[in-house]
């Protein structure tokens, strides 16, 4: 009689990122950095050591409530912007003209609400359908027509500066008296309110990352260990106390005149732009083409990727979020200008997206690197005005992070290649 052989146990696959402990986390962590992958960790260690820097030499300003709130203000609109132009970096493509369309909707905007007498939900309305045809007629001549993005956008940039000119007229401005437009960047959040939101994103983000993770384990794919996600969930409730609790103090002047406590109404336009176009982004199929079209167009095109529609829709997305952007320029200046999205705006939002770890050589990038290269950017210009520098000065501070930034990613990429030929 012969014995029937067992069958033998099919190989059991390594675990997801090779370990399910601290060390093992760590030991993956640093293998992906020195294969070229960093992301936005220059960007972060940029961040912390500018912010202890500004915090020694000025502690009694910098460290404020008042001074952080400040702050975010002042870099919304920059962010906003640089959010937008993340969709057309990752193409490999560049919009030089994002700072006035966002300029040009605010003052189509105004003249909706001021000339024609409409209230403040159809004058947005206006400002984003501006964004979305300048963003449309761009995309068509870049997609379309394939002439490069630099050539386009360069004219757009100045043939908008024109069409300000003639809506608004030289010297002139267009004033924003309506309560509902400033309270964007005037007002803040009650303190119960912000508390909320902060609860609900810190839980929403453990429910979807816990059921993606579960989600991919079920099916065999790789995952990210309990342990990691514990210590991103735990990490991002700990921001979100510190952040909301410091906001929530009082930092008014005079608070028996007027008490200035909560989180200022921008950061929820950041916020929610940073969750709609995350979203987008990493988890819809469009999300995945944009990547897909700027790590090798061609290669997705005979994949079946609409190449042309992809890189359109990038356009008109990117601009359609810098008119939010000219919204805030509007709502924090309570006023547009000719000026509006022009000088260093634009040179901002571009270096913003790429400080944070966006490439400029496409295929590589998140909204949120905008928001980390925004508050960089923020940062710096904060600092270094409480410092009593010139402008002369933040100007070479800010170029040399952005070569710092694109150094990195050039580096990086080249350091990638070589993996991936190893």
């Amino acid at each position: 009689m012969t014995a029937t052989k067992k069958p033998e146990s099919p190989a059991v696959a390594p675990e997801p990122w090779q370990a399910q402990n601290l060390g093992g986390i760590w030991r993956s962590y640093v293998a992906k950095v020195r294969g070229g992958d960093v992301g936005a960790l220059p960007a972060v260690l940029g961040l912390l050591v500018l912010v202890i820097v500004f915090s020694i030499l000025r502690p009694d300003t910098f460290t404020s409530e008042l001074n952080f709130a400040n702050l975010i203000n002042q870099s919304a609109a920059v962010t906003v912007i640089a959010m937008g132009l993340v969709f057309v970096l990752l193409l490999g493509e560049i919009d030089l003209s994002a700072g006035f369309t966002g300029g040009t909707a605010a003052a189509v905007m105004g003249v909706v609400m001021t000339n024609h007498d409409q209230g403040w939900f159809i004058s947005v309305l206006a400002c984003i359908a501006t964004g979305v045809v300048i963003g449309t007629c761009i995309g068509l001549l870049v997609a379309r027509l394939g002439i490069p993005s630099f050539v386009v956008t360069l004219a757009a940039y100045l043939g908008l500066q024109g069409v300000m000119l003639e809506i608004i007229g030289e010297g002139g401005t267009i004033p924003f008296e309506n309560e509902s437009i400033r309270a964007i960047t005037d007002k803040n959040l009650p303190v119960w309110l912000g508390w909320t939101l902060a609860a609900a994103l810190v839980l929403g983000y453990a429910a979807v990352t816990y059921l993606r993770n579960a989600r991919r384990r079920r099916a065999g794919l790789q995952h990210e260990p309990t342990l990691l996600w514990a210590i991103k969930t735990g990490s991002l409730a700990v921001i979100a106390v510190l952040f909301v609790g410091y906001l929530s103090r009082e930092r008014s002047l005079n608070p028996a005149f007027k008490s200035l406590k909560g989180v200022p109404n921008s950061m929820v336009v950041i916020l929610g732009l940073l969750l709609v176009l995350s979203f987008l982004l990493g988890r819809s199929a469009w999300g995945r083409h944009v990547y897909a079209v700027g790590g090798n167009a061609e290669a997705a095109r005979r994949a079946g990727i609409n190449v042309m529609w992809v890189k359109l829709s990038c356009f008109i997305l990117c601009s359609s979020v810098a008119a939010i952007g000219g919204l805030l320029l509007a709502a924090r200046n309570h006023s547009v200008s000719p000026q509006t999205g022009g000088n260093e705006t634009l040179l901002y939002a571009v270096g913003a997206a790429v400080i944070g770890g966006t490439s400029l050589f496409g295929g590589k990038g998140r909204v949120v690197d905008a928001v980390i290269g925004g508050t960089v950017v923020a940062v710096i210009a904060n600092g270094m005005g409480l410092l009593n520098q010139e402008p002369g000065v933040v100007y070479i501070v800010t170029g040399l992070v952005l070569l710092v930034a694109a150094s990195v990613d050039a580096i990086s990429r080249r350091r990638a290649a070589a993996s991936g030929r190893a």
